[in-house]
């Protein structure tokens, strides 16, 4: 059994956006030599996500519309009297830190129209960190 472990680092320009990084994610796989196993990906931030959907502007635009109905961000959480951002924190919570896919014959499984996306709910930030862990053979 083999692991392989790489480490990313994003910067977000919004205070809620969505970044695809499939392409990120099967560069490790690929990079990893692991051709049988499973591929997990993990935000270290709680006020962030990881998801699997769909590449499509308006569902993207839908799932962040759909983020900010269901957590508000002046409502009265409790949290806002330290940080003003229990919104994003109860959003991370929610939608979760990380993803595991299996890997098969070298590559991250995904459906015909599934993307990898790392959801920021707290930004703009700098040093974004993501890890990546494969596993196999």
């Amino acid at each position: 059994m083999k692991t392989f472990t790489k480490h990313l680092i994003l910067d977000t320009g919004r205070r809620r956006e969505i970044i695809n990084i499939t392409r990120r994610v099967q560069d490790a796989v690929t990079e990893s030599r692991i051709c049988s196993g499973i591929c997990v990906v993990f935000t270290t931030h709680s006020t962030s996500a990881i998801v699997v959907n769909e590449d499509e502007e308006g569902l993207k635009s839908d799932i962040l519309r759909k983020t900010g109905e269901d957590f508000p961000e002046d409502v009265g959480w409790s949290h806002n009297r330290i940080d003003d951002n229990a919104d994003a924190h109860l959003a991370g919570a929610y939608l979760g830190p990380s993803v595991t896919m299996p890997v098969v014959g070298g590559r991250v499984t995904l459906g015909t129209w599934q993307s990898i996306f790392f959801l920021e709910l707290d930004g703009p930030r700098s040093s974004r960190k993501i890890v990546i862990q494969i596993i196999g053979e």
